[in-house]
């Protein structure tokens, strides 16, 4: 199956310094791929060049079989990308209605609005319940739901998830983790960042881990269950 993302030979800097060293990596559509690593390691740095935030310094990023390396991250979410980055993911002074509606602002069909609503409503009930509450005044957990709705309304191919159980109670993360298990299922791609290695390999079908910037490490779920610990990763 063709890759939906290829990011070959990725390295990247902030002016001078070089934080990211020839990563290679890549995710299926339908396949959750968890990359691991220690704060610093890269991984957000990573994901900005993927979406178009930064400019990597070398080699290539390749969505759907195009290049788009050094694409703006408007062109590559007109593409089917999106991302939830790990702090500031909802607009708080809006309501929940409102922050959905965002996640669509290109689309004036009221019939895919309508099911699109109906779609996030069934992951999340609560964000009808709440629909005319300010996100900002909601629980974390809750305003992580509320992000990733506003994902989905855009009908993404590829989302890309920065630290989405961070600061998160178990069960809330259980159930973020369980709806995005259950959106792969119907094809989409999703690669995650995460420090959270026992609940991510829940849901991924494989991971890489990353170190001082480089990617050490490709392996299978099976694989990365099968260690006794993954202290030396880190």
């Amino acid at each position: 199956m063709p890759d939906r993302l290829s990011v070959s030979s990725l390295s990247c800097s902030y002016g001078r310094k070089n934080v990211v060293f020839e990563v290679d990596l890549h995710v299926r559509p339908g396949e959750v791929v968890a990359l691991f690593g220690h704060n610093g390691a890269g991984k957000t740095t990573v994901i900005k060049n993927i979406l178009g935030a930064y400019t990597p310094s070398s080699g290539t990023v390749t969505y759907d079989g195009e290049d788009i390396t050094g694409a703006s991250p408007r062109s590559n979410v007109q593409r089917g990308m999106a991302l939830i980055p790990s702090e500031r993911f909802v607009f708080g002074d809006l309501t929940v209605h409102d922050n959905l509606l965002l996640g669509a602002a290109g689309s004036t069909d009221g019939e895919y609005l309508d099911r699109k609503l109906a779609e996030v409503h069934d992951l999340f009930p609560i964000l009808k319940e709440r629909a005319k509450q300010l996100a900002g005044t909601m629980s974390g957990g809750q305003q992580r739901m509320v992000s990733l709705g506003l994902a989905m309304m855009s009908s993404p191919r590829l989302l890309l998830l920065d630290e989405p159980s961070l600061g998160l109670a178990p069960a809330i993360v259980e159930q973020i983790f369980g709806a995005v298990h259950d959106l792969a299922a119907d094809g989409l791609s999703v690669l995650l960042l995460e420090q959270n290695v026992g609940q991510a390999l829940k849901i991924a079908d494989r991971s890489y881990v990353m170190r001082s910037g480089r990617v050490i490490l490709e392996e299978t779920t099976e694989q990365m269950l099968a260690r006794e610990s993954y202290w030396d990763l880190f």
